[in-house]
């Protein structure tokens, strides 16, 4: 299998952080299919050049570690996630979400992006409790607001995610912001850790493996319909698998995908945990025209430890 890229934007107060590469069998082969409107797969589609990027919450430039982790801060390095839309009148109800990215403290709009897995900006949205979450593509106006529709379907605190790289600049980040769903609230506990994840129709995702903290694991995932292998799945924004993970108790934030792996049925990754504790997966994929997300609860545990802290089963 394909050396897995590490990811390594975590602060040094949790010294690492999650990273992947994935391939499938003991072959990686590069996306070509699947571009959209010209954009290119992989990230930023620079010739010669790692298009994993640099980003926050990607992980940042070999050797260097950014202060905070990705999407803990509402400004960094003088940007900042302006959001226009801080409150939600109510529970499951469609609204559109407005946002703009400031430079400096003039408040100038940001208007020039690199374009990164085929988007000029990803807008990630989740629940505090994290058992919502929102994979979304806003739309920018030529002043720079970024607008897209979005629908949450319970009260509560949200943390908003946007996930860009400015054309000035050599990295990308990652900002983050709160929002607010009016309503009656009502947190759940998260999902028990399972090795196994329903994504609707049939599909079914079973993860093997789990992350530990401070040394990397190799995590597979193995995509199934009604029993059985698929492998034959297409590519999204420039890759088979698109995942997210977020930390929980502070929604430590990071944005992963692969430049390189095949049609499945397995989809693997490598992970370092910056720690031990909960943290919550969000692999998107796309089969038969739709996207889908399978979602699973791991616990990362200490690098060595006998003791199962892993998935439940």
């Amino acid at each position: 299998m394909k050396t897995a890229l590490k990811i390594t934007a975590f602060a040094a107060a949790v010294a690492a952080t999650f990273g992947t590469a994935y391939g499938v069998g003991s072959t990686v082969t590069p996306v070509t299919a699947g571009k959209q409107h010209g954009e290119p797969t992989g990230h930023g589609g620079q010739g010669g050049q790692d298009d994993h990027g640099d980003h926050g919450g990607h992980g940042g430039m070999a050797g260097k570690e950014a202060a905070v982790p990705g999407g803990l801060q509402i400004s960094e390095r003088g940007y900042t996630l302006a959001l226009k839309t801080p409150r939600i009148a109510a529970a499951g109800e469609r609204t559109e979400l407005s946002f703009a990215i400031t430079k400096d403290d003039t408040g100038r709009k940001v208007t020039a992006y690199r374009t990164e897995h085929g988007k000029q900006l990803h807008l990630i949205v989740a629940s505090r409790d994290l058992t919502v979450y929102r994979h979304l593509h806003p739309v920018r106006a030529a002043d720079g607001t970024w607008t897209t529709p979005v629908e949450l379907p319970k009260a509560g605190g949200y943390r908003v995610f946007a996930d860009f790289a400015p054309q000035s600049e050599k990295e990308g980040l990652t900002l983050g912001a709160d929002l607010s769903v009016a309503g009656k609230y009502a947190p759940q506990d998260l999902p028990a850790p399972s090795a196994t994840a329903e994504a609707g129709d049939g599909y079914e995702v079973r993860l093997s493996g789990k992350p530990t903290a401070g040394s990397a694991s190799e995590l597979t995932l193995s995509v199934s319909r009604n029993g059985k292998p698929v492998t034959d799945l297409q590519p999204y924004l420039g890759s088979y698998g698109h995942l997210v993970a977020l930390r929980s108790g502070d929604l430590a934030y990071l944005h992963v995908h692969p430049n390189e792996g095949g049609p499945g049925p397995e989809v693997s990754f490598t992970a370092t945990a910056p720690s031990t504790g909960t943290y919550r997966l969000f692999l998107d994929f796309k089969h038969n025209g739709t996207v889908r997300t399978a979602e699973f609860t791991v616990q990362a545990g200490r690098s060595g430890s006998d003791h199962s802290e892993g998935h439940g089963h």
